[in-house]
């Protein structure tokens, strides 16, 4: 039941000046994705500024992605909350919306244990019958993890769960979850700087800030390595690493929104209390887009 495989994008969310979606270079991206090779679009996610969207916005912003893409490729939709009752509402519809997917964040702030992560994923779960990729990010949650062993009971149990997005930086944790996994659960890298190892674990793929301004490159990172060409793969994802290194340098997604615009994507501004890119950071973005040959 796995939704893709090879480079997802964490597409962001444009804005107007005034704040409100920008449909248009939506649209407009969008299509640079699909051109560009990309393999499914993550719409809503922390790329996307889910969090500063009301929910009318975030299922329009979703609406809108789905009809735009019209069946090309997956879309999988973030529709995560740290309320079990709001994620059910969201999933759902997203589901009538067309999504092809959802993709759940951990819950943040309330903190909950491996028990209410159980009972949070599978009350989400049953409420829908399309595939769910869990989203584990302690870094954004304040900690919280959802442990090897959880991941794999629940892709085990539930059967529209099926994967998992490790945006942890722990590649140790991701190797002991592979191990217990046996090939229960579909592995996407969260982390554009770890595409490769991610891969070389077992992982399906990657879902992507990158592939918001390199979308050829993200695409041929994955694609090179199940080709069996591990050194072209390698290789992209090493001369990539400044551009990955300047797209996090600030919390995301203010570089990437960043690089965008000076791309002429028209990405626009973010919503409080994200705010512009310190200028001495932004230099250096600007630098190592140069050098990668995208600017």
């Amino acid at each position: 039941m796995s939704i893709f495989t090879g480079a997802g994008v964490a597409i962001v969310t444009p804005f107007k000046p005034n704040g409100e979606v920008n449909y248009e270079a939506f649209a407009d991206q969008i299509e640079l994705q699909i051109k560009g090779g990309t393999d499914a679009i993550i719409v809503c996610g922390t790329t996307g500024e889910a969090s500063t969207l009301t929910h009318e916005e975030h299922l329009d912003v979703i609406e809108y992605c789905v009809k735009q893409v019209n069946g090309r490729i997956p879309v999988i939709a973030g529709t995560g909350s740290n309320c079990t009752e709001t994620a059910v509402y969201l999933s759902k519809e997203a589901e009538k919306r067309g999504a092809d997917g959802l993709l759940l964040v951990t819950p943040y702030y309330n903190k909950c244990t491996q028990k209410g992560l159980k009972e949070h994923y599978t009350i989400i779960a049953e409420a829908v019958k399309i595939p769910i990729i869990l989203y584990n990010i302690p870094g954004r949650t304040g900690g919280v993890l959802i442990q090897p062993e959880t991941v794999v009971e629940l892709c085990r149990n539930v059967p529209n769960i099926v994967g998992v997005k490790d945006a942890t930086g722990n590649l140790v944790g991701v190797a002991r979850l592979m191990a217990l996994a046996e090939g229960s659960v579909d592995l996407y890298s969260g982390n554009d700087e770890l595409i490769v190892p991610i891969l070389s674990l077992g992982g399906k793929g990657v879902i992507s800030v990158l592939s918001n301004i390199a979308p050829a490159q993200t695409h041929d990172i994955c694609e090179k390595f199940f080709a069996g060409d591990v050194e072209g793969s390698r290789k992209i994802q090493l001369d990539a690493m400044p551009v990955i290194d300047g797209l996090f340098c600030e919390v995301n997604p203010i570089p990437v929104k960043k690089a965008m615009n000076l791309m002429g994507l028209n990405a626009g501004p973010m919503r409080r209390p994200l705010t512009e890119m310190e200028e001495p950071n932004a230099k250096k973005l600007e630098a190592a887009m140069k050098d990668f040959g995208i600017l």
